[in-house]
């Protein structure tokens, strides 16, 4: 069977994360994206535990409420800033692990994504006795990840580096440059929102496509190891120009840099401000090859734009989050099921009859690859355009099939 899983985010027990954030709205509203699996983040938390079991017991590491599917998981930062993932196989994983670097935190139980004084490699030996997956969360992003503290895999992680079998791209980053690099190439990709809300511009932005028996953990964590017949068949995500931190640039007045520029300004902007270097630069500095080298295992990557954006150009909304754009989504989801099939699935003479003309355009104008991302940088989103006449960036660059396919059709 072929599932959609979400495999980060965080609960309203995390900093800077909506009180909506809870696990009866996450499971009411990941089906409307259309995601199957949601990792539950946060699991460290005592408070947000006690809401995850409320769900029912599907296995002892797998949980479910009003149809979706949770498995535990949380991010954690390590003494060096750097975040880590792990997915915990059963509750009491959960609590030996918290026991065994609970003394080496001072917000275990203040934060959902606490603060741990080890490093990558104690962190990972101790997961790895408790069978608990960890990797490196937005491994390129300037801030809190593995290639902004670590050169290499090896230097995070240590002794323990075989035993990492993921690394999360985030939102800057996509399979064509990080398959740039070597030493990831014998990882599995995975494409996770790291929501901090539950709107659809933000949960499932991001998500995988897993051939499994059963939507449970067990067979999730086969699938992210390649065991079992187990794989990943499709990473879904943004278009890296979209990400935050894509391009270098200041992190106050968002002025764009080259690294050429960057580096002559002593990464100093002309404002005063700091540049923070971006994810394509960062990745062009590490890269092994001038062209993405596929594995052979690497699946298929599609990138999507979240519908409420989308529906927020096509009809002059400044942003994403206003009643007019939420009434539009609500209409086109309620009647055809999820986001993902409006965006993908749904002819698009289907759609015309359900909304107006403006909106029926501008998802014809994404499938046809035809939007434009101004590149995102120093903390700023890019910013999706439809297409004009003339435009400075030209047409966003995707690596589509001869014609658009539906997401069944690029796992197969």
């Amino acid at each position: 069977m072929l599932i959609n899983v979400d495999l980060h985010i965080h609960s309203r027990f995390s900093g800077a994360t909506s009180k909506k954030m809870n696990i009866k709205t996450i499971s009411l509203e990941a089906p409307r994206k259309g995601v199957d699996v949601v990792a539950t983040g946060d699991c460290l938390h005592s408070e947000w535990m006690k809401e995850i079991r409320q769900c029912n017991v599907i296995d002892e590491g797998t949980f479910e409420l009003n149809g979706t599917r949770f498995i535990l998981s949380t991010e954690i930062e390590d003494k060096k800033r750097v975040h880590h993932l792990c997915y915990f196989p059963c509750v009491s994983s959960v609590w030996d692990f918290k026991e065994r670097i609970k003394s080496k935190s001072k917000n275990i139980e203040r934060d959902g994504r606490p603060n741990i004084d080890m490093s990558g490699e104690e962190l990972a030996s101790i997961a790895k006795d408790l069978n608990i997956l960890i990797g490196p969360a937005h491994a390129f992003t300037p801030w809190t990840a593995m290639y902004a503290y670590h050169n290499s895999l090896r230097d995070c992680y240590g002794d323990m580096t075989d035993y990492i079998s993921f690394v999360e791209l985030g939102l800057s980053a996509d399979t064509d440059l990080a398959d740039r690099i070597k030493e990831l190439h014998r990882l599995t990709f995975l494409t996770n929102s790291d929501c901090h809300s539950p709107h659809p511009v933000r949960l499932a932005r991001e998500f995988n496509r897993f051939e499994v028996k059963a939507a449970n953990f067990n067979e999730i964590s086969k699938a992210i190891l390649r065991a079992g017949g187990n794989k990943p068949v499709l990473n879904v995500g943004l278009p890296p120009q979209e990400g935050k931190y894509h391009e270098s640039a200041c992190i106050s007045c968002f002025t764009h840099y080259t690294l050429e520029e960057a580096k002559r300004r002593r990464w100093k902007c002309s404002c005063g401000k700091r540049i923070k270097k971006g994810v394509k630069d960062k990745i062009n500095e590490k890269a092994d090859f001038e062209e993405p080298q596929h594995p052979f295992h690497r699946p298929n990557y599609i990138h999507l734009i979240p519908l409420t954006e989308i529906i927020a150009k096509a009809i002059g909304q400044r942003t994403p989050f206003t009643q007019t754009v939420s009434k539009r989504w609500n209409e086109l989801v309620d009647e055809f099921g999820s986001e993902i099939k409006v965006l993908i699935d749904i002819d698009i003479k289907e759609i015309s009859r359900v909304t107006v003309p403006a909106i029926t355009e501008a998802i014809q104008a994404f499938r046809e690859k035809k939007v434009v991302i101004k590149p995102g940088g120093g903390g700023r989103y890019g910013i999706i355009e439809l297409p004009r006449q003339e435009d400075e960036y030209g047409p966003i660059f995707f690596k589509p099939k001869d014609k658009q396919t539906s997401l069944l059709e690029y796992a197969r």
